[in-house]
């Protein structure tokens, strides 16, 4: 039994005529007729009354009327399935992200991805660049958004949006009422950073900041979670400079003031392997997070970096 002999028959059926259900089938009312009999033949019954006025189902055609048409249902949503996996419209993509782009930038990724491509099935699993980049390299994640990602052969990285950085201080602060200030104003300051074996890029990117504003980075406390740095400032054990979605955060005793220097930002970049930045799901991935106005999220207004 072929497919084609299947739909043939629906057709017949659901005409009860064979020159209009050749008409609909696009094809010679004459070899419709042969291959419903081929049909019949291999099934040994009868699935038709034919009279030369009529066609009406037996028995056993209405049995098969009823199969047949699940049947080809099946069919058609399989091939449907195959097109959207091979259109990279569904199937299962394995994102990465840093901690800091939960607040914001991740929220505006996974809900446009889910919006353009509903069939799409997302996990998400947080992590650090340097995790999420050997991650990729042992095939356990298809796609991370990373910060500070330099040139890494093997990989591709496109970037999101170039977040501000902002200084968090306690709310007794002296620089509290400012408002904005530069990083040399925080000149004298104990920071709360975070271990640099552990996130070293975001780490190095604002030590190198304070250098070049003539701070020293002297260490007060350090933490790996934004909500322990921040509780940190709020405790009065220190500084810190963190990313501006951390706003978000609104914990009692701290402020956050805007850093006016030019290059106090954060560059978050959505990162793959040069071997699977092809692939479609990992595309479509990139395609659409190259739309999103992800500076739109954060919350320094006239402050927002534009990419370029």
């Amino acid at each position: 039994m072929e497919l084609r002999q299947l739909r043939y028959f629906v057709a017949v059926a659901e005409d009860m005529h064979f020159n209009r259900a050749a008409e609909r089938l696009h094809i010679a009312q004459p070899a419709l007729s042969q291959q419903i009999r081929r049909l019949e033949h291999e099934l040994k019954t009868t699935l038709f009354h034919r009279t030369t006025r009529s066609v009406e189902l037996t028995d056993t055609g209405r049995v098969l009327l009823a199969e047949a048409r699940r049947v080809l249902a099946d069919v058609d949503y399989t091939l449907a399935a195959v097109r959207h996996a091979a259109d990279g419209e569904t199937g299962l993509l394995r994102l990465g992200f840093v901690s800091s782009a939960a607040l914001q930038v991740l929220p505006t990724l996974v809900l446009a991805l889910q919006e353009r491509w509903p069939r799409l099935h997302l996990t998400l699993e947080e992590g650090t660049t340097d995790r999420q980049i050997e991650d990729i390299r042992e095939g356990r994640i298809d796609i991370g958004v990373a910060r500070e990602m330099a040139p890494l052969e093997g990989f591709v990285s496109q970037p999101l949006a170039k977040e501000p950085l902002v200084a968090a201080v306690p709310v007794n602060h002296r620089l509290s009422e400012q408002g904005r200030i530069r990083i040399a104003d925080l000149a004298g300051e104990r920071f709360v950073v975070f271990p640099r074996r552990q996130v070293s890029r975001l780490y190095d990117h604002i030590a190198a900041l304070c250098r070049r504003a003539g701070v020293e980075l002297e260490v007060a406390q350090e933490a790996v979670q934004f909500p322990t740095i921040l509780g940190l400032v709020a405790a009065q054990q220190g500084v810190a400079i963190v990313p501006d979605s951390l706003r978000a955060l609104h914990l009692p005793g701290i402020r956050y003031l805007a850093l006016t220097d030019k290059d106090a930002y954060s560059v978050v970049s959505m990162i793959a392997s040069e071997d699977r930045r092809q692939a479609p799901l990992v595309d479509n991935c990139f395609r659409t997070a190259a739309v999103l106005d992800f500076a739109a999220a954060f919350a320094t207004g006239p402050d927002r970096l534009p990419l370029s």
